[in-house]
């Protein structure tokens, strides 16, 4: 069964409306053909990747590739950001720099692990002229970044999005990759609780084992149960499923109507409560439904908007 989460809009300067972020595939930046293919692939949201995905000597082609990419709107209307290397890497400051000018929905920080990460990162962006819609989604993925995330969440303005890098954290934690994540659990929860008292939208991290799809519904399965907006992906044959589970199906898209229309007749009515199915209506179920409607429209929308590639810039 399919199911939504996320807050209708994330903390900034300008209250951005909710975007869709079920799915969120990472697109290594070196690879021409690949970010070709990215045009056609129905994610809701794209990170041309300049880290993990690209070796040392093809960092400054990705670099370029990735901001000509983003200055073309090759991509149309769905989000489109940039992973730039981790901030005590060689490559960190030209790379934002980069990205700054370029001018992309959000940048894409790896290991942030404390508010002053943030905080570089901003003032990088700042000095080279970022415009003021080109977000900070920081990854975190250490066992410092979750001792610190309360901080790390409200560090910014520009902060929209939390990346958990699950990889990474199992790995410090010398933790083992089962099912159920539950040496991670402690962490996700975490991360959440920040996300969600700062008003930020959190994306779950990636599955590693492309051929296993029924494990992959399962982890997509439990991040939203969890309260996670999306999960970003490695591969394109994960957008399909990710995209069904992080959506509201037609069951709670009905539900949600018939609990405003019950909601509105009995304010009309004088009545301070309203029932549906026998259940009892309060504030809270009210809030949920008006949620689930607006995710529902905000994704027929991007849907619309992008099933026809867009032409070249």
């Amino acid at each position: 069964m399919s199911g939504v989460n996320g807050d209708l809009t994330t903390r900034s300067a300008d209250s951005a409306a909710y975007r869709p972020r079920r799915s969120v595939l990472y697109m290594p930046a070196a690879n021409e053909r690949a970010l070709e293919k990215a045009r056609s692939i129905p994610a809701d949201a794209l990170i041309l990747d300049l880290e993990d995905a690209v070796a040392p000597d093809a960092k400054d082609a990705a670099r370029e590739r990735a901001g000509a990419k983003v200055a073309d709107g090759v991509y149309g209307s769905r989000e489109v950001t940039i992973r730039v290397n981790a901030l005590d890497t060689r490559w960190h400051a030209d790379d934002l720099r980069a990205a700054a000018q370029a001018g992309p929905d959000a940048v894409v920080v790896p290991k942030v692990g404390s508010a002053r990460d943030v905080h570089a990162v901003e003032k990088g962006l700042e000095a080279a002229g970022a415009p003021d819609h080109t977000r900070i989604w920081a990854m975190v993925e250490t066992p410092v970044a979750m001792l610190h995330i309360e901080e790390i969440a409200r560090s910014s303005q520009r902060l929209a999005v939390f990346v958990m890098g699950t990889n990474d954290l199992a790995n410090e934690l010398h933790a083992e990759h089962v099912p159920g994540r539950a040496p991670l659990l402690t962490g996700l929860g975490l991360c959440l609780l920040a996300a969600r008292a700062a008003g930020i939208a959190i994306l779950d991290g990636v599955f590693n084992n492309i051929r296993d799809l029924d494990g992959f519904e399962a982890e997509c399965v439990q991040g939203r149960q969890l309260g996670f907006d999306g999960k970003t992906l490695i591969h394109p044959g994960q957008v399909e499923p990710c995209n069904r589970v992080f959506a509201p199906t037609e069951a709670q898209v009905e539900e949600s109507r018939n609990i405003l229309a019950a909601w509105e007749e009995a304010l009309a009515s004088g009545r301070g409560v309203a029932t549906v199915n026998g259940r009892m209506i309060e504030n809270l179920h009210v809030r949920n439904a008006q949620r689930i409607l607006a995710v529902s429209e905000a994704i027929t929308t991007l849907e619309r908007e992008t099933s026809s590639p867009a032409p070249p810039g």
